[in-house]
């Protein structure tokens, strides 16, 4: 099958688009035929090496961990789904080597969910690795409140943006960092903007001066400092980007694959609590444009790749968004 891997820790120039080998169906696993996979930053930074203290890398690596796709075999012990149901997923494996960049991926059923009937597949494929790791933060680990004010970074950025849905689904007051192009965006999302950099304690102080309930920390270093200026008393904190948050007394959180919270996800979709804004869609042999894009840290939403198939029956084309 045709794929994008990696033979060697590097830039976005280590990409190869070619013959990948086919996926081997594990008895807890599907074939899933991939219509749309989306661009992570956790992704560059396996590519460049980054995690290589926590993850083995078996080369050539599939790079990828989200994916939108079609049921085309379930493993011998698989109840949950059947040929031709549309799923979504956050496949993660504990090391690297069966990514979604692929026509095909082998996924563990604890990774997938039913897609949304009311997204397309490239809207889908960007839900699964930010939704869940929104969820999994606003909902666990800092158990976000109604009434309560949460400040949450980057909230134009494709984590962000889905936590000003699912926060303002709490019944919260958002305040949310971004640059001013984007403002509007974080407002029509239901928080309220302020400009990040220099001058941040101040401004989010004018929004709420006796300080925030909690904050979802997306960018680490002085935005994490800035951040544990800003909780009140009895505030919390939690950090995806930083491991300093903890000597602030908040939490460094590591999103997992979850069945039931991606299930949940798929219902606020569907509800219409939550949607993704795809920013850019690009074919799967341009997957390394996608990452050189993602890279530049200003994306608004998410970048995915598609992979298109000759229309057939029972599998549907990749949706370009």
């Amino acid at each position: 099958m045709k794929g994008i891997s990696y033979s060697r820790y590097g830039g976005p120039e280590v990409l190869e688009y070619g013959e990948v080998r086919d996926p081997k169906i594990g008895p807890d696993a599907v074939l899933v035929k991939v219509c749309a996979a989306a661009v992570n930053p956790v992704d560059w930074k396996c590519r460049e090496g980054y995690l290589d203290g926590m993850l083995d890398a078996v080369f050539p690596v599939v790079i990828g961990w989200d994916v939108s796709g079609v049921v085309v075999q379930p493993g011998v012990s698989v109840t949950e789904f059947a040929v031709g149901d549309e799923v979504i997923g956050y496949v993660r494996e504990d090391f690297l080597s069966r990514g979604t960049f692929a026509e095909y991926v082998a996924a563990p059923v604890r990774t997938l969910a039913r897609k949304p009937r009311n997204l397309s597949f490239a809207e889908a494929a960007g839900l699964p690795l930010v939704g869940l790791t929104a969820y999994q933060v606003l909902f666990k680990a800092l158990q976000v409140r109604r009434g309560e004010t949460v400040l949450i970074h980057a909230a134009a950025g494709g984590v962000g943006s889905i936590a000003v849905q699912l926060a303002r689904h709490l019944g919260a007051r958002v305040i949310g960092t971004a640059s001013e192009g984007n403002h509007d965006f974080v407002r029509a999302l239901g928080g309220e903007p302020v400009t990040y950099g220099e001058g941040l304690v101040e401004r989010v102080r004018g929004l709420a001066p006796e300080g925030v309930d909690a904050v979802f920390d997306t960018v680490g270093g002085e935005a994490l400092k800035d951040s544990a200026v800003l909780l009140a008393p009895e505030g919390r904190l939690a950090s995806i980007a930083d491991g300093e948050v903890v000597g602030y007394g908040g939490r460094y959180c590591w999103v997992r694959p979850d069945a039931e919270d991606l299930a949940r996800l798929t219902d606020l979709a569907e509800q219409g609590v939550v949607s993704v804004h795809v920013s850019r869609t690009f074919p799967l042999e341009r997957a390394a444009d996608a990452y050189r894009l993602n890279q530049e840290g200003r994306t608004r939403g998410k970048i995915v790749v598609t992979v298109d198939w000759e229309a057939e029956e029972g599998v549907p084309e990749a949706s370009r968004g």
